[in-house]
């Protein structure tokens, strides 16, 4: 269990040169373990300042982080993905001369054989022979690298798994392709939690609990029922949801 105990986190003036900014502002999160949670809201709201606080890109100014009732507040990126966290980027990282079994071998941190390589590929639904000795470059498209990288947090293991809008910079195909995937990680969520920052209706949709930020504060929060007839109900849904499957 993730739970984030009144995080604020402030940029500092020198960074801005324009004076302090406060992005997240006392915020109190408890994310329960098996359960498939989206954060949404505007942009600029504070969403993904959030989510890098809770894999530990950023430092919150004050408050606490807890997995498992152990503070990691003070833990770096690999301290904290050695206990669980995993992190998916907007943009996922391409390694030039690293094959895609190679990839999932480094995120298991064992020599996987290529039978149970290619098991966690056709579980994000690619072609495990198509894919298992592509190297992890140019020549694949950004929704095969999302497909790819959540193999490798299925390959990891994680008791958390933290997706920063896997949405972005990816078409139509490759965004309904994706949405199957989450679909079926949702219904395996015994596996370990998920925590996605994303505004697109058809994950919000399949969401155990919606999260919904505004200015660095949760506004809203509850299950999927409760919240997304608000969302897409309101004047305000523009600017917290967008809908590239429509």
């Amino acid at each position: 269990m993730l739970e984030l105990k009144n995080i604020s986190y402030e940029v500092s003036a020198e960074d801005l040169q324009t004076g302090s900014k406060e992005i997240v502002r006392d915020v109190s999160l408890t994310v329960e373990d098996h359960k498939f949670v989206v954060i949404t809201g505007p942009n600029g709201s504070g969403k993904s300042t959030l989510a890098k606080l809770i894999v530990g890109i950023e430092k919150p100014t004050s408050g606490k982080i807890y997995l498992d009732g152990v503070d990691i507040t003070e833990k770096n990126v690999t301290e904290r993905a050695n206990m669980g966290i995993g992190f998916a980027f907007q943009q996922p990282v391409r390694f030039k001369g690293i094959e895609v079994i190679d990839l999932l071998r480094i995120a298991s941190g064992k020599h996987l054989s290529v039978v149970e390589a290619c098991e966690y590929l056709s579980e994000v639904g690619l072609c495990a022979r198509d894919y298992i000795n592509r190297e992890v470059n140019a020549s694949l498209s950004g929704g095969e690298l999302k497909r790819i990288e959540i193999a490798t947090l299925l390959a990891r293991g994680t008791k958390l798994s933290v997706f920063d809008e896997p949405e972005a910079g990816i078409d139509l195909w490759s965004f309904q392709s994706l949405i199957k995937v989450f679909e079926r990680l949702q219904k395996k969520s015994t596996d370990g939690s998920i925590l996605i920052i994303s505004h697109q209706e058809r994950i919000l949709n399949i969401a155990d609990e919606i999260v919904v930020v505004s200015e660095g504060r949760i506004a809203n929060r509850g299950s999927r029922e409760e919240i997304l007839p608000g969302l897409l109900g309101t004047p305000s849904a523009a600017n917290a949801c967008t809908y590239l499957d429509r």
